[in-house]
């Protein structure tokens, strides 16, 4: 058991780190690896759990979706231009290999993507500044 909660906590602690540089990064979506991180976290730990929903890194990226099951416009929109950039680099770069197939499910997982947070995930109000 002590391995298996080690290995939770390292993923978190990478989850962490890579949610980190995708806030800063503006290619790097940061809230799919702060997601890993609190579902690890909660899986470890209850200390570092709590230390992680106390962050501003969490409580501007993932509180909102987390309680809610929402986002505010304006993180909607980071995460599908984020996504969708990526995901053309990606795209152009297999037709230029010639991979037809690959390029047909990237471009349906993006649709997927697209479709997930334009109706999937409701929105929220921005809050007053």
């Amino acid at each position: 058991m002590k391995i298996k909660r080690f290995l939770w906590i390292v993923l978190g602690c990478i989850g962490v780190g890579l949610g980190a540089v995708g806030a800063v990064l503006p290619l790097l979506p940061a809230f799919p690896f702060l997601l890993l991180a609190a579902f690890s976290f909660a899986k470890s730990s209850q200390r570092l759990h709590t230390w992680f929903v106390h962050t501003k890194l969490y409580q501007n990226n993932l509180e909102s979706y987390v309680t809610h099951r929402a986002m505010t416009l304006r993180a909607k929109r980071r995460v599908m231009v984020t996504v969708t950039l990526l995901m053309a680099f990606g795209f152009t770069l297999m037709l230029l290999k010639g991979l037809h197939l690959p390029c047909g499910i990237l471009a349906g997982v993006w649709v997927f993507h697209i479709l997930y947070f334009r109706f999937g995930v409701k929105t929220l109000e921005e809050p007053a500044a």
